[in-house]
């Protein structure tokens, strides 16, 4: 895939800024998107990439994914220093000294409610999984036929309706329940100012990503993976496709950050 020129011309003014921070969106945008979220890797050369952008100089690179942080860790193997956001926002991780996220009383017992309605939901309908975050809990239903999994998401949002202060998040074939109210654009708004970066680069494939794309400024870059109604300049076919966006940007970053 050829980079449309606008697209160039936005990463190379980009990849000179003081302090560049590349925030990235993991499943469907550095992974394929699989059946089993457990068995999702990042693609090769994007990880490759990810690595580069991550030794330079005055940058400063960042994961902010729905998955909680254990389970982002496991399946990305980020770089050292890589910041995390996790959860939609509600767990982050700029570094050893940050306090793990702690759930009040009202919200560990609202969150039992939730789960014990998930797990009800996929008791009754084939092929759905459940995944248990830290201030949340997830209804799977990628490995579900279409009308089972269309049941299950109508029953599990019948039922989550009677609990006050759930927040649901559709995504691509989850329903994404939190106890904490967070996004990724209040997580992408927190790597911003953790790292003092200038500027930001943002890639990301799902509704849940759209939250971070609307914090972009005039000097940012944000990336929208797929189709989809998107707030961002620009948008790519595949994770594939996006692999040499992000080398680009690595090249171009290498030869002009500032020492």
């Amino acid at each position: 895939m050829a980079i449309e020129p606008a697209l160039r011309v936005a990463l190379q003014a980009l990849a000179s800024t003081p302090h560049l921070l590349v925030a990235l969106d993991f499943d469907g945008t550095l992974a394929p998107l699989v059946e089993r979220a457990e068995d999702a890797r990042a693609l090769p050369a994007s990880a490759a990439a990810v690595r580069v952008l991550a030794g330079l100089p005055r940058t400063t690179t960042a994961l902010i994914s729905g998955r909680a942080l254990d389970s982002l860790r496991a399946v990305a193997d980020p770089p050292a220093d890589t910041m995390l956001i996790g959860s939609h926002g509600a767990e982050t991780w700029t570094g050893p000294d940050r306090a793990p996220l702690a759930l009040t009383p009202d919200q560990s017992d609202l969150l039992a409610r939730a789960v014990a309605v998930v797990e009800r939901v996929v008791a009754a309908h084939a092929g759905t999984r459940i995944e248990f975050k830290p201030a949340g809990v997830v209804l799977h239903t990628r490995t579900a036929a279409d009308a089972v999994a269309d049941a299950a998401v109508a029953a599990a949002r019948t039922e989550l309706a009677l609990l006050d202060g759930v927040g649901i998040t559709d995504g691509k074939r989850v329903l994404e329940i939190s106890v904490v109210e967070a996004d990724k654009g209040q997580g992408l708004t927190l790597l911003r100012q953790a790292a003092a970066a200038t500027a930001v680069f943002f890639a990301g494939d799902d509704v849940t990503d759209e939250h971070a794309q609307q914090t972009l400024g005039a000097d940012d870059v944000g990336i929208r993976i797929g189709p989809g109604d998107t707030a961002a300049s620009f948008s790519v076919a595949t994770p594939e496709a996006f692999t040499e966006v992000l080398e680009e940007l690595a090249t171009l970053r290498a030869a002009g950050a500032p020492g």
